[in-house]
């Protein structure tokens, strides 16, 4: 009955999120330039176009997806061009985000699911996320980081330690399509992946197929 309600709840919860972007979170109030940028470095607060929590293709069972604000990539056919830039995003306390996973931590449980940091590109900030994940751990929550890997050198080993499953966004098996593609280079997630593996993280591999983009049977068989 509990799981129940709180999956009932949630789901208010994302049809404001929908609507509103973010739902149930205060900005912070009273934080100059210079000391949101300092909150921002140390992860005490991050910036967040929205979250939901869904069913769907996020990772297993139900979770709580957190879209960050901030891409270093422009892909042609990007779902979310609306978090591209970080200033988009709405401020949010590092303690506001830990104590939503807390609020709904046994439904996770209770459905296998968890938290994914999505976005944007989750890794442009990474002491807010790798610091949600490692409270999310000590409350026994799954974690899961959706990435396109460009940013790995963002992402320290210790970071890493927090991660269950990384949903790993190959753009392209080639370096040209890549960059026509996002307009980035293709090696940084290749060493992202390697760095997963030698880590012994879970890892899904997720490729868009876009007719006459990167339908190729070459690129299709480098991814």
């Amino acid at each position: 009955t509990t799981t129940r309600h709180m999956l009932k709840e949630s789901k208010t919860y994302a049809s404001q999120t929908l609507m509103g972007g973010l739902s149930g979170f205060e900005s912070p109030i009273g934080l100059d330039r210079r000391d949101r940028l300092s909150a921002l470095k140390s992860g005490d607060i991050g910036f967040v176009h929205s979250w939901d929590i869904n069913t769907s293709v996020d990772g297993p069972g139900t979770r709580m997806t957190v879209f960050m604000s901030g891409c270093p990539l422009r892909c042609q056919y990007c779902q979310n061009p609306d978090t591209w830039k970080m200033r988009d995003g709405k401020p949010v306390y590092l303690d506001a985000m830990i104590k939503k996973v807390d609020r709904y931590k046994d439904l996770f449980k209770a459905t296998h699911g968890g938290i994914t940091f999505s976005g944007g590109e989750s890794m442009m900030q990474p002491a807010f996320v790798s610091r949600v994940f490692h409270a999310a751990k000590e409350m026994g929550v799954h974690t899961c980081l959706d990435t396109s890997g460009f940013l790995n050198t963002n992402y320290t080993d210790e970071m890493l330690e927090d991660i269950d499953l990384c949903l790993l966004d190959v753009k392209s098996g080639d370096e040209e399509t890549y960059h026509k593609v996002t307009g980035g280079t293709l090696q940084p997630t290749i060493d992202f992946g390697q760095r997963l593996a030698k880590a012994g993280k879970k890892i899904w591999v997720r490729f868009v197929l876009v007719p006459g983009l990167t339908d190729s049977e070459e690129n299709v068989e480098n991814v």
